[in-house]
């Protein structure tokens, strides 16, 4: 995911006519409700997640930390020495299960911060970069795993060949390949009840929508969307978040119902969060913002 400058905070919502958003339309927040900075003070803010009490923990992928911001908004370092870690999710244990590409490997972080390394390596071959993770109520894993140099690595290019969606079933140690038809895969997102996933190709500005097979496999798939995302999230109507210039909201029916507009390079991740898990988390290049809503998510 990408890093960039900072530029000034000015927020507005796109109140136009025809084709565009009306302000409040869908009644996901109050009529002029604004976004809220929580803090500028890091490099490049990522992988928001939430644990069950509504904690909200995030990455500086930069400077190698997990953040966690509190129900009670406070913010404090939860990890050092994070791996460099990216997209995460919260599994039914309380465990924060983080891409951690430094390494270009997939971690299982438990609440005291311990470290268990579940993936280090496709068939012998390191990923190219596990980017964001999405688990399935039934405990399996899906990972995407686009290229994007880092300049802490020390290699060059690619161990393997093309950019792929990779699922981890609960209790094993070496994932599968579920898709391999993308350009550079990178946010996902799945439905509460484990039926529906959506993976964006934000190499080719296109999301996907796929069933979810009982053994972990995909069939079904089906543009969603002509538009890419970074990170997703998902609300209580199954309504989805998508992130880059802002947060662009979009039905089940893969239309656009409203755009939250943050004037920041760039806006990478978003989860819903907070003791109702009704407000939402962006991390958006050095900051990090809340947002009031009238839904609830389900990240």
């Amino acid at each position: 995911m990408m890093m960039k400058k900072l530029a000034p905070v000015f927020f507005f919502l796109v109140a136009l006519s025809g084709s565009a958003f009306s302000q409040d339309a869908p009644g996901l927040y109050d009529a002029g409700t604004k976004p809220q900075l929580v803090s500028k003070q890091f490099s490049f803010t990522e992988g928001p997640a939430v644990d069950k009490q509504g904690n909200i923990f995030f990455t500086d992928q930069p400077n190698n930390k997990i953040w966690k911001y509190d129900t009670d908004g406070k913010l404090s370092v939860f990890l050092d020495s994070a791996g460099r870690s990216n997209g995460m999710y919260f599994d039914k244990k309380g465990n924060l299960i983080s891409c951690a590409d430094a390494k270009d490997e997939l971690w299982s972080i438990s609440p005291k911060g311990k470290v268990t390394v579940l993936l280090k390596d496709y068939e012998g071959h390191l990923f190219n970069g596990p980017n964001d993770v999405w688990i399935h109520p039934n405990g399996g894993i899906y990972i995407t795993d686009p290229y994007y140099q880092r300049d802490y690595w020390t290699r060059k290019k690619p161990d393997l060949d093309g950019q792929k969606l990779y699922y981890l079933a609960k209790g094993k140690h070496k994932a599968v390949i579920v898709d391999d038809r993308f350009v550079r895969p990178n946010g996902i997102v799945g439905t509460p009840d484990g039926k529906i996933l959506y993976v964006a190709d934000i190499g080719d500005s296109k999301i996907y929508k796929y069933d979810i097979n009982q053994d972990g496999s995909l069939s079904n798939r089906t543009l969603f969307i002509a538009q890419g995302s970074d990170g997703m999230a998902i609300d209580e109507r199954g309504n989805i978040y998508l992130c880059g210039k802002g947060v662009t909201i979009v039905n089940p029916q893969g239309e656009k119902i409203g755009h939250i507009d943050i004037d920041e390079p760039w806006s990478a991740n978003v989860c819903f969060g907070g003791k109702n898990k009704d407000i939402l988390f962006i991390t958006a290049s050095k900051a990090v913002y809340i947002m009031q809503m009238k839904v609830k998510g389900f990240d």
